[in-house]
């Protein structure tokens, strides 16, 4: 037992789709999974590879048809049981998709049907949520606003919430969304350049200067007239752990900055898991890197992400910035988290170091979700309420 990992394996041995299990696992506290019907598809795939992507696809698919289909049945009767149903239809959807590229019909045909389960869930649930598409750069994206619950005032703060490398805005509101508007604060979801539905159908892949999505984001909750410009936060996820510092230290309107997983140096994670033939842990298949960034060669990728640093950009933020990491993380290593916090221009700054002791060690805290997101929505709340 001296050599067991310290956090659960549905897949012994097999990295990717035991980290995916355990995402969908710790959503549970949030209304994103059901045990039955999570491990019917753990069932389905008992005895397969763990490169065996058309099977988990199959499965993801296979769950999230039947959980659909109750909802439909539910649905003219008994809205409220109808709105869980489609939300966890959603959930296995894109779970199974988010393995599956290059995006053929099949996996964009599946993203669809999940996107609108979410919005049957917006329309039928005792949540107000309020799909939003904001301004870029003659564009749009695509987001979700969720007001405040409980606001002391007219005029609440709010957090804009961006995604990572493979997450998307409706798998992110299963991330505490709910525990953090109770709490009296406002969140915009987006999906930004690279993920969700701004890649998949509206052409916007991956890029650097992920400023200009914030800012754009914004903007957009400046012209509100139920949100307090003056406190304005931003929180990003994984990859995001690079877009929400880049936001905040290059457009100073942002009233508090948290990175949900630290990054540091992209191009080297990159390169490091090219080099090493993609044997180190991932979230995602390797060449997902290529699709996200737009790019047909593992060579292009890496020229693209060369300027994904923060070494000379962070020294420019000054509003307070939590940076959280899990001290076993796999994929990105805790010694990138102490180069971002230590390289921060803000003074009021804290890294917080989740140990396998306590729960929340991996990456971004995928292990003990609702301790990661009590911790950062009790910094969020002190910065943007109580300040």
């Amino acid at each position: 037992m001296s050599n067991a990992p310290k956090y659960f394996m549905y897949f012994p041995g097999n990295y990717r789709w035991s980290a995916a299990f355990v995402n969908m696992l710790g959503t549970a506290a949030f209304g994103g999974i059901d045990i039955s019907e999570l491990h019917k598809i753990g069932r389905m795939l008992d005895g397969k590879s763990g490169d065996d992507d058309e099977a988990w696809f199959d499965a993801c698919v296979k769950v999230g048809n039947e959980v659909q289909g109750h909802a439909e049945k539910f649905r003219s009767r008994y809205p409220a049981s109808a709105a869980s149903f489609y939300l966890r239809a959603c959930h296995y959807y894109q779970m199974g998709e988010r393995f599956r590229t290059p995006k053929d019909q099949r996996a964009l045909d599946a993203y669809r049907t999940a996107v609108e389960c979410f919005h049957q869930f917006v329309a039928l649930s005792e949540t107000k949520i309020e799909i939003v598409e904001v301004p870029f750069e003659g564009k749009k994206l695509p987001g979700y606003f969720v007001p405040a619950q409980n606001a002391k005032s007219s005029r609440p703060p709010c957090v804009v919430f961006f995604d990572g490398l493979d997450i998307t805005k409706e798998i992110q509101f299963l991330r505490g969304v709910p525990d953090l508007v109770r709490r009296g604060i406002s969140v915009l979801v987006m999906d930004g350049p690279g993920t969700g539905e701004a890649i998949r159908f509206r052409g916007m892949p991956l890029r650097h200067d992920y400023e200009k999505a914030g800012g754009a984001c914004f903007d957009f909750l400046q012209q509100r007239t139920d949100v307090d410009d003056k406190r304005i936060g931003i929180i990003a996820i994984s990859l995001g752990g690079y877009y929400a510092p880049r936001c905040a230290a290059l457009d100073q309107r942002f009233a508090a900055c948290v990175a949900w997983g630290a990054i540091w140096n992209y191009y080297g994670v990159w390169k490091k898991r090219i080099d090493a033939g993609f044997k180190a842990s991932l979230s995602v298949p390797g060449h997902h890197i290529m699709w996200i960034l737009g790019v047909d060669s593992l060579d292009a990728a890496l020229h693209k992400l060369e300027p994904f640093r923060l070494d000379g950009v962070v020294q420019k933020m000054r509003c307070p910035f939590l940076v959280v990491h899990g001290a076993d993380d796999e994929q990105i290593p805790l010694r990138d988290a102490q180069a971002l916090y230590d390289a921060c221009g803000s003074a009021d700054k804290t890294l917080r170091v989740f140990t396998a002791e306590e729960g929340g060690a991996q990456h971004c805290q995928r292990d003990y979700l609702s301790l990661g997101t009590a911790v950062m929505w009790n910094w969020l709340e002190d910065k943007l309420l109580r300040a």
